[in-house]
C-alpha cells in the first residue's frame, strides 16, 4: 500500500487534482486570484516535501528550489521591470506628444487610431518581439480609450492578441517559432526558414485579427475601477484661470469656440475690469488681468497645474504649499525614506518642484462640515489644509462665478491640489470626505525627456537582440529610479503582487506537471485515441491538445514537449514530419485563454482590470476559430 502511495502515478493525480481545483478557483473567484495562487504554491511544497519525486541519484525533483524557481523566471522579472518603466513613463508623460498626435476632436478619428495601432502591432509582431510593442501601445490606448469614454478593458486584451496573432506568421515573430525550428533540427530534420509558413500563419492571423477587431471587444467587460464609478474620470469642475503679468494666455485669440492653450476647456465666463462676457467668444482676445471661468476635466486641469501652475495658483499659494511640504516631510520620512523627491535642490525651478511635490485629490464636503456657507476664499484652503482648490463639481446647476466667490454646500466635490502629507491628514477632518481612489500624483513634465531616451534604449537593446529582455528592463528600471524619473515608492506600487503571485504558482504547477510526467501522460493518452486513424484527424486532435496546454504550462514549454511527440507520430503514419511540426507551432502560439499563456497577457492584465476568467471568455473562442481555420488549410491548402 505504501509503495503505491509514494508511486509517479499518485503524485502525478495529486497534480492534475491541484490543477483543475486551481482552475476552478480561477473562473469562479470567490478566492482572490493571490489567495489561489499562494495555496496552490504551499499544498505543492508540502506535497513535495512528504512525496518526493526521486531520480536515479535519490534526488528530489520535486523540492523546494524547482517549486520557487518561478519567482526568479527571467520571463516574470522582465514584465515587473517593464511594468516599472511603464509607470514612469506615466509618472513623466512622456508619451504626450504621441498621444497628441492621435487625440482628435472627433471621437471616430480615436476609434480609428485605436484599429490602426492594433493592426500596426500585429503586422510589426511578425518581424520584433512583442512586448515592447505591446509596452509602447499600452499608454497610448490608454488615452485613446480616455478620449471616447470606453473602459480599457474593452481595448487592452485585444492589444495582446493582436500582438500573439502577428508573432504566429514568420520565424523570429516568437521564441516559440524558434524553439520548434530548433527541435526539427535536434532531431535530425531541416529547420523552417524565415518565410515557410508565412502563408497559412498569414491567412490563421487575418481571420483571427477579424474576431480581435470586431467581436472581442463587445465580449470584454465593461470593467471600470470603483474609483471611476465614484468619483467619474470625465465629470466636470469649474475652476479659475487668473491672467497674469507675463502669463502665456496673453495674446491668444478664440478660434472656432477655444482657446489654442485651452482646447481641452469650456469657456463658461470671462471677467475684464469688473465686466462679464458670456458667451460665444469668438475673435476674443485674452488680455493681462482676466479672469476665465471654465469647466473642465480633472485630467485636464491637472496637466494645466504640471504644466503651467501659474495658471491656476498664486505665487501666495505656491509658498504656503511648498513651506508646509518641508515641514511635513520627517513626518512620512518612513514611509517615503527612499523618495528621491524629498532632496530637490532649492536653487530649481518653481514648476518643478510645485509638480514635484504635489497630488491631485477629491473631496466631498459632509454634511455637518463647519465649511458649508463659507466661500472657498473665507474657508482658506491653502491655509488651513495646505492645498489648493483647482475646481468645484456641483450636480444641482452650472456655476458662472469666480471661483474664490463660490459659497459650499453639502455634497460639493472639490478638486484640491496639495503634497502627499496634507491629502494624507485631510483623512482626519470631520468636514471633509477624501473619496478613495481619487488621488493621483501629478506627473513630472522635465524628466519626460529621460524617460523616452531610457525606453527607447531598453527597447532598441532588446529587439536587436544586444542585451536579452530580462537584462533590459532591470536596467531600463534601475535607470529609471536613479534619475528620479520616479522614486522607489512609486516603483513598488507599479509592480502587482497578483501577476508575481500567479506567474509563480502556475510556473510552480507547470514544473510538477513536467516532473511527475503529466504532461507526456495527457500527451500519450489523447494522441493514442484508437478511431483517430488518418493524418488529417491526427493533426486536428494534436493541435487542439497542444493548444489546451500552451495555457496550463507555457508555449515554449509545449513546443519543446510536443515537437519530437509529433515528429515520431508523423515517422509512424508515414506523413512528412514537416506539417506536424507546423502544427506544434501554430497551436503554441495559441496563448489566448489564460493570462499567463503569454507574457503579453500579464501585461494588460493590470491596465485592463482583467480577471482570470476574462481571458477564457474571450480566448477560448479564438482558439477554437483558429482549430477550425487550421482544419481547412489541412485540407485544401496543405492537401492533407
Amino acid at each position: 500500500m505504501m509503495d503505491w502511495l509514494i508511486s509517479i502515478n499518485f503524485q502525478m493525480w495529486f497534480v492534475f487534482i491541484m490543477t483543475g481545483w486551481a482552475s476552478y478557483s480561477f473562473i469562479r473567484e470567490k478566492l482572490p486570484i493571490e489567495v489561489t495562487s499562494v495555496i496552490l504554491l504551499t499544498m505543492l511544497l508540502l506535497f513535495g516535501q512528504v512525496f518526493p519525486v526521486l531520480d536515479a541519484n535519490g534526488n528530489n525533483l520535486l523540492n523546494s528550489m524547482t517549486l520557487l524557481a518561478g519567482f526568479a523566471n527571467p520571463a516574470l522579472v522582465a514584465v515587473l521591470g517593464l511594468l516599472v518603466m511603464g509607470q514612469a513613463i506615466v509618472q513623466t508623460d512622456a508619451l504626450r506628444p504621441i498621444t497628441q498626435i492621435f487625440l482628435r476632436a472627433d471621437p471616430k478619428w480615436a476609434w480609428v487610431s485605436m484599429f490602426g495601432i492594433l493592426f500596426m502591432v500585429m503586422a510589426l509582431s511578425a518581424f520584433m518581439n512583442n512586448t515592447p510593442l505591446v509596452i509602447l501601445a499600452i499608454p497610448i490606448l490608454q488615452a485613446l480609450t480616455n478620449a471616447v469614454s470606453v473602459s480599457e478593458s474593452r481595448i487592452m486584451i485585444p492589444l495582446s492578441f493582436a500582438a500573439i496573432l502577428g508573432g504566429m506568421t514568420t520565424l523570429v515573430g516568437s521564441s516559440t517559432n524558434m524553439l520548434v525550428s530548433g527541435a526539427m533540427v535536434d532531431l535530425g530534420y531541416n529547420g523552417f526558414g524565415f518565410f515557410d509558413f508565412v502563408v497559412p500563419g498569414s491567412v490563421m492571423a487575418s481571420i483571427g485579427f477579424l474576431y480581435v477587431l470586431f467581436v472581442l471587444p463587445r465580449m470584454m467587460p465593461d470593467r471600470r475601477s470603483f474609483r471611476d464609478e465614484l468619483v467619474g474620470e470625465e465629470k466636470e469642475f469649474i475652476a479659475e484661470l487668473d491672467v497674469s503679468k507675463g502669463s502665456k494666455l496673453i495674446g491668444q485669440e478664440c478660434v472656432n469656440g477655444t482657446f489654442p492653450s485651452l482646447e481641452t476647456m469650456k469657456i463658461r465666463l470671462i471677467q475684464r475690469s469688473g465686466h462679464l462676457v458670456l458667451p460665444p467668444f469668438e475673435g476674443y482676445v485674452i488680455q493681462e488681468g482676466d479672469i476665465l471661468i471654465v469647466a473642465t476635466t480633472r485630467d485636464s486641469l491637472g496637466a494645466l497645474l504640471t504644466q503651467h501652475p501659474g495658471f491656476l495658483l498664486s505665487e501666495e499659494e505656491e509658498k504656503v504649499i511648498l513651506r508646509r511640504k518641508d515641514k511635513q516631510e520627517e513626518l512620512f520620512a518612513e514611509e517615503d525614506e527612499e523618495d528621491a523627491d524629498l532632496g530637490a535642490s532649492p536653487t530649481a525651478d518653481l514648476e518643478e518642484k510645485v509638480a514635484d511635490t504635489r497630488m491631485l485629490a477629491e473631496i466631498m464636503i459632509t454634511p455637518a462640515s463647519r465649511l458649508i456657507d463659507m466661500s472657498i476664499d473665507h474657508a482658506g484652503f491653502h491655509r488651513q489644509f495646505g492645498a489648493v482648490v483647482l475646481g468645484i463639481q456641483r450636480r444641482a446647476r452650472v456655476v458662472r462665478r469666480r471661483l474664490g466667490r463660490i459659497r459650499l454646500e453639502a455634497g460639493d466635490v472639490l478638486l484640491v491640489a496639495g503634497s502627499k502629507a496634507d491629502i494624507e491628514d485631510m483623512r482626519y477632518s470631520q468636514d471633509l470626505i477624501v473619496l478613495s481612489g481619487s488621488k493621483k500624483e501629478l506627473p513630472v513634465p522635465k524628466k519626460a525627456p529621460i524617460a523616452g531616451f531610457i525606453m527607447m534604449a531598453t527597447i532598441g537593446l532588446a529587439a536587436f537582440g544586444i542585451l536579452s529582455i530580462p537584462v533590459a528592463a532591470i536596467t531600463g528600471s534601475v535607470l529609471m529610479i536613479a534619475t528620479d524619473c520616479l522614486n522607489v515608492r512609486q516603483a513598488t506600487r507599479a509592480i502587482d503582487r497578483k501577476i508575481f503571485l500567479l506567474v509563480g504558482a502556475m510556473l510552480a504547477l507547470g514544473q510538477a506537471l513536467q516532473v511527475t510526467r503529466g504532461d507526456e501522460f495527457i500527451a500519450d493518452s489523447l494522441l493514442s485515441i484508437s478511431f483517430v486513424d488518418t493524418p488529417f484527424l491526427m493533426l486536428s486532435l494534436l493541435f487542439i491538445v497542444v493548444a489546451i496546454c500552451t495555457n496550463i504550462l507555457s508555449n515554449n514549454a509545449c513546443a519543446i514537449l510536443f515537437t519530437p511527440i509529433a515528429a515520431g507520430i508523423a515517422v509512424n503514419m508515414g506523413v512528412d514530419p514537416f506539417i506536424f511540426a507546423l502544427t506544434v507551432l501554430f497551436a503554441s502560439n495559441c496563448s489566448f485563454a489564460s493570462p499567463i499563456g503569454y507574457k503579453t497577457n500579464l501585461l494588460v492584465m493590470g491596465p485592463g482590470n482583467y480577471r482570470f476568467r476574462d481571458f477564457i471568455k474571450g480566448g477560448v473562442p479564438l482558439i477554437f476559430i483558429l482549430w477550425f481555420v487550421f482544419m481547412g488549410l489541412l485540407k485544401f491548402y496543405f492537401a492533407v
